[in-house]
């Protein structure tokens, strides 16, 4: 990463006058055996941790074990009864923002991706989320059926996003090749998503302040 762009972001972090370095998750949306999601999650992570704008964690919804969604009370009540749920709400509610790495089925999202969406609400709101695509077609169509999930579980999810093809960054479909663009389109996807992580850190306490 050049000195330029270190700087920047140093400067980004005074000028929005943040009282802690963001957390960002970049989070693997897919659970089935031998995913390829998994090699492209740990390039972002990779990547992303090379910066110094934000914490990156590398966070698997397989980790979790989450069961289909088994709460007897709506998430947006924030009465969780379930050990795992408890257990997830704590790695969200830790994250200012999210990168989502995400699979295309059936021009949607893997079910695992949106099974862990819908156990929380209030862990998810008002933070930041940029997007990671995979498919036949880049993914764009689960991204975008992803971004209508954001706006109930108000994140604020930024335009750009990464795109990979099946056919063009992938050798025989399934083994992840990075090269230099995508790198260069991920960084503005962190880029942005670090910086409305940032501004919805003073929503988020503003929120906490009036409630208290």
């Amino acid at each position: 990463m050049s000195g330029v762009r270190m700087d920047n972001e140093r400067r980004a972090n005074t000028d929005f006058g943040w009282r802690h370095i963001m957390k960002i998750g970049i989070i693997l949306g897919s659970t089935r055996p031998g995913r390829i999601g998994e090699g492209v999650a740990q390039w972002a992570y990779k990547i992303a941790s090379q910066r110094t704008d934000a914490e990156f964690e590398y966070v698997d919804i397989a980790d979790f074990d989450l069961p289909l969604l088994d709460e007897p009370v709506p998430p947006s009540l924030g009465q969780y009864s379930k050990e795992h749920t408890k257990r997830w709400a704590e790695k969200i509610a830790s994250l200012d923002g999210f990168i989502f790495v995400t699979a295309e089925y059936n021009h949607g999202i893997p079910g695992a991706l949106k099974n862990a969406l819908d156990f929380l609400f209030a862990e998810w709101n008002n933070k930041a989320a940029g997007f990671i695509g995979y498919g036949s077609a880049g993914g764009v169509r689960a991204v975008e059926s992803l971004r209508l999930v954001m706006g109930e579980l108000m994140i604020a999810d930024v335009r750009a996003q990464v795109q990979l093809s099946l056919f063009a960054d992938f050798e025989n479909y399934s083994i992840f090749k990075a090269e230099e663009r995508q790198e260069a389109a991920l960084n503005v996807v962190i880029d942005q998503v670090v910086r409305w992580a940032g501004a919805l850190k003073t929503v988020r306490e503003s929120d906490a302040a009036i409630k208290s």
